[in-house]
């Protein structure tokens, strides 16, 4: 297990915390990357909501953003993260098996 694994599984529970984030990179997951506008209609958040809870979700690393054409800015969903914190809950289970 990598040595950070504990803060980042930790940063990623934290967003995974908030069911509307969880509803977000699930969306993200269906249909790819996406707008804050098209989230938000998909989702029934406001378009500003949309955007704080992709920033949080930014910052413990599970959505990327890139830009698109004109002013779009498009959110992927990452995985990466979420294989590290699969990881150290499966490190914990071992000890308690």
């Amino acid at each position: 297990m990598q040595p950070d694994a504990e803060q980042i599984s930790a940063t990623v529970f934290a967003a995974l915390a908030d069911p509307n984030r969880r509803a977000l990179l699930t969306a993200l997951a269906e249909v790819g990357p996406s707008t804050a506008t098209e989230l938000g209609t998909r989702l029934g958040i406001t378009r500003q909501g949309v955007t704080k809870h992709l920033d949080l979700l930014e910052e413990a690393g599970l959505v990327t953003s890139t830009a698109g054409t004109g002013r779009r800015v498009l959110s992927q969903h990452r995985t990466a993260p979420l294989k590290i914190a699969q990881s150290y809950l499966a490190a914990l289970a071992a000890d308690w098996d």
